[in-house]
């Protein structure tokens, strides 16, 4: 069996576990710093939305991409007699095509001039240069339509979630959870300042059903963990769903390192390879987005959910009839384990007087326990003596009690 293997028995067993659930203050403020930096990202640099939302116009032209391509072609553009064209975006799309995006231009004037800035300099015919204007409302409407995708999918994973497993604190904790989530793609998006293009929005949605995934893996383990712990009080709720994401965590991280990794590589072909194109946006919101999920399953959804359920009546008496009960147990194993304590030496005692009852010459042996016990009860320290009969007491009481006669029976004394 490998190591992995050993430490996941182990952790499935309860043999070694991790407190998630005592430490959830760590994973809170983990959380807030990291949801505040993604937020002040958010404020400080904003998102930086493509032609699809903002609207613009988009050439694109065949050429032999090299190191120059795109210095050149922005200088080309600058030379096109057309003005407010600095921040236009150029980039390559492989090694054979140069992409340029711009702001929205009048088609009749401004478009030809561009059209043959870029033909120019790429040595090819106007006509052979592709463009494609968007307007702004088109943008507006895609956005629209996915916060409205947004929105139903939500309610439609409260609902399933509440359904099943018949708990709404669950919904509100998988639900808060898939929100963390969302939060941090955006963060992570507006930080390093990838463009926001509708394959990111696919991606966005696509990470919800991830991150909701690994949350109702750990739910269902949770939910066997606790089906009968209201008549039990061998543990509390929040310690049964300790133990439900230790036994679950082996898994949740195979199934994030294997899900992960293709999505790397489409990252690096994306970013590296391509340079440009759905394929980079699309891959880092499904890279942000499985990590950050598998992430809020055990750190944010599991705790949120086990804080919520401990304020129920219910779950207050469990607590303290488990409190009690390893209460008494912890009294119970100081006594056997402490063998000069005051209560060991009253046992000896009581063991001794019942001996001492049932021989009538036994007095001189209670002697002893008495001394310890009475030593114990003044403040002294007690001391255990073990008790043993006393052979000789038991003779000489013998020959005090009358013998049989052997003498006839009309010669014996009346």
């Amino acid at each position: 069996m490998s190591k992995l293997a050993t430490i996941g028995h182990r952790l499935y067993t309860g043999e070694i576990s991790y407190d998630f659930i005592g430490h959830r203050r760590r994973w809170y403020i983990l959380s807030a710093i990291l949801i505040a930096i993604a937020l002040i990202s958010l404020i400080w640099r904003g998102l930086d939305f493509g032609i699809e939302f903002s609207g613009g116009a988009d050439f694109k032209a065949p050429t032999q991409v090299n190191a120059q391509t795109v210095d050149s072609m922005r200088e080309a553009l600058g030379n096109s007699g057309v003005s407010d064209l600095d921040e236009a975006i150029v980039n390559t799309i492989g090694d054979n095509q140069v992409r340029v995006q711009t702001r929205t231009l009048d088609p009749t004037e401004e478009v030809p001039k561009v059209r043959a800035a870029i033909a120019d300099e790429v040595g090819i015919n106007p006509d052979q240069v592709a463009y494609s204007l968007i307007g702004a409302s088109w943008g507006g409407q895609i956005t629209e339509r996915a916060l409205i995708a947004l929105a139903v999918f939500l309610a439609l994973v409260a609902l399933v979630i509440g359904i099943y497993f018949r708990d709404a604190k669950m919904s509100a904790a998988a639900l808060i959870a898939l929100v963390h989530d969302v939060m941090l793609t955006i963060g992570i998006y507006a930080l390093v300042g990838f463009t926001v293009t509708p394959a990111t929005l696919i991606g966005l949605l696509t990470i919800l059903g991830y991150s909701l995934y690994d949350t109702v893996v750990v739910f269902d383990k949770v939910r066997e963990n606790v089906r009968d712990i209201r008549s039990s009080t061998t543990r509390t709720y929040s310690e049964a769903a300790n133990l439900a994401v230790n036994q679950v965590l082996v898994r949740s991280i195979n199934t994030t390192v294997i899900g992960v990794l293709p999505v790397v590589a489409l990252l690096f072909a994306g970013a590296v390879i391509l340079g440009e194109g759905p394929l980079k946006d699309l891959a880092l919101a499904l890279f942000v987005g499985m990590v950050s999920g598998a992430y809020s399953s055990i750190f944010i959804a599991t705790p949120l959910l086990a804080q919520m359920k401990e304020r129920e009546p219910d779950m207050k008496k469990l607590a303290a009839r488990v409190r009690a009960r390893r209460a008494k147990e912890s009294q119970k194993e100081r006594v056997v384990e402490t063998p000069g304590s005051a209560p060991t030496a009253q046992l000896a005692a009581d063991v001794a007087a019942s001996d001492a009852g049932a021989t009538d010459d036994a007095e001189p042996s209670n002697a002893q326990p008495e001394k310890a016990s009475a030593a114990a009860g003044n403040g002294a320290k007690p001391m255990t003596v073990p008790y043993k009969t006393d052979v000789r007491s038991h003779r000489d009481g013998a020959a005090k009690r009358p013998q049989p006669q052997n003498k006839p029976r009309s010669q014996r004394k009346k």
